[in-house]
């Protein structure tokens, strides 16, 4: 079976070998540092890793690694980054770490003694929107909130991102999905414009000088006590998802395998952000039309993430249409694989809970690494819908032991 028939089949809830994935969206992706160990070890061409996602810093699988990893899936990337520059003409930049790198040529800092700072779309004549932290190995967004004035509030400032989809994107987005097809793969799009209160995005790190709500505390703050002012944001926004996702659908048709749509988190550790009923009243609703429309109209399934402890809203995630969750973060409270899968498996491809990237994949052994992928394998794929992936992004400097172990472990149980 195939790469692209392998993952269709696990989206249809069916028997067969477990997908793999990494690689394919910004949250199921490796940091450079551990997409050049990767090439090391198995003794692949010598070259600076691409970075495909500077925010978090991740790195571009190449085919050639893709291959030798046995990786089932392809991502598709908006044109531009989280910082507003396009992912192209790249250049060369030597990380604070001492790694060698190719970035977008809208890449461009400057340095705080051992801090550095980006900037949006390039341009460092505005403030910084972005800070990696001296021994970080990401950035951290800047939040630039100029004081609320309550009487002066318009939803449409925090609108200001979004649009009817432009001509460029449009063929953009339509050449990297035929090269995705053409690679055989199963082809995950991320087209952007459909997360809605995803506090990644909130403080607009792409925007020179964002308007509205930006502080993420406030943000927050204004899901419970400026709720007409979400719902105006959110009801638009939905108004030009929809209109996008029809020309988009026109544009690539049902090459598309699953489409990312949200990452905005619910769940901490150890709870939830808010309540069901809030979730329920706040984004239940634009969640579902959104589902309800690219279900009626496409072949795509539909990708929910979400950290943290969400088992309490995982029945509202099905309500909402959402086909698939993901990263599926065992390690917190009520999210036990066992019951995750018996209570949700026959309605939720579980997509990533592989291997524990706060723990295990990090700091075990890779006999434990091997244990976890293998076990983890064992109770998600019954029956099928499950697509293998860490818990999150792989993060800088895991042993590349650990995770070829958890690669192997994959194949292993594949047979």
């Amino acid at each position: 079976m195939d790469s692209k028939h392998k993952l269709r089949a696990a989206l249809r809830h069916e028997p067969g070998p477990v997908p793999i994935d990494f690689g394919a969206t910004a949250v199921t992706g490796m940091h450079v540092t551990c997409v050049a160990a990767l090439r090391q070890w198995y003794g692949l061409e010598a070259r600076p890793v691409t970075v495909c996602e500077p925010y978090q810093m991740l790195g571009r699988l190449d085919d050639d690694l893709l291959d030798v990893l046995g990786i089932d899936t392809v991502g598709i990337m908006p044109r531009n980054t989280m910082f507003g520059f396009p992912l192209a003409d790249f250049k060369e930049w030597r990380a604070p770490w001492g790694q060698e790198l190719l970035v977008p040529g809208g890449f461009n800092v400057t340095y705080d003694g051992e801090r550095v700072l980006i900037y949006p779309e390039g341009d460092r004549s505005a403030p910084p929107s972005g800070l990696m932290p001296q021994g970080g190995f990401f950035f951290d967004t800047l939040i630039r909130q100029p004081p609320v004035d309550e009487a002066g509030l318009d939803p449409a400032d925090n609108l200001e991102e979004f649009g009817p989809i432009s001509e460029a994107d449009l063929a953009w987005f339509g050449a990297e999905v035929a090269r995705a097809k053409a690679s055989g793969r199963g082809v995950v799009a991320n087209f952007g414009g459909t997360a809605f209160g995803d506090i990644a995005l909130v403080p607009a790190p792409f925007l020179k000088a964002p308007r509205g709500i930006r502080d993420v505390a406030e943000w927050y703050v204004s899901t419970a006590t400026r709720q007409d002012y979400v719902h105006a944001v959110f009801g638009r926004q939905l108004e030009l998802a929809l209109a996008n996702l029809e020309r988009l659908h026109q544009v690539v048709g049902d090459s598309v395998d699953a489409v990312f749509l949200c990452g905005t988190d619910f769940g901490t550790q150890s709870g939830l952000f808010c309540s069901p009923r809030t979730f329920t009243t706040l984004w239940l609703p634009y969640y579902r039309e959104m589902n309800a429309w690219i279900h009626a109209h496409t072949g795509w399934k539909t990708f929910k993430h979400s950290c943290g402890a969400v088992e309490p809203l995982l029945p509202q995630f099905i309500e909402a249409g959402f086909d698939i969750l993901n990263p599926v973060q065992c390690s917190a409270a009520g999210m036990a694989p066992e019951g995750l899968k018996a209570n949700y498996g026959d309605r939720l491809v579980f997509w990533g809970g592989g291997a524990d990237t706060q723990r295990t994949l990090p700091f075990g052994t890779p006999e434990e690494v091997r244990a976890e992928a293998t076990e983890r394998c064992r109770i998600f794929s019954a029956s099928g819908g499950f697509v293998f992936d860490a818990v999150h992004n792989v993060q800088a400097n895991t042993p590349v032991a650990n995770m070829v172990a958890m690669i192997e472990a994959v194949h292993a149980f594949n047979g």
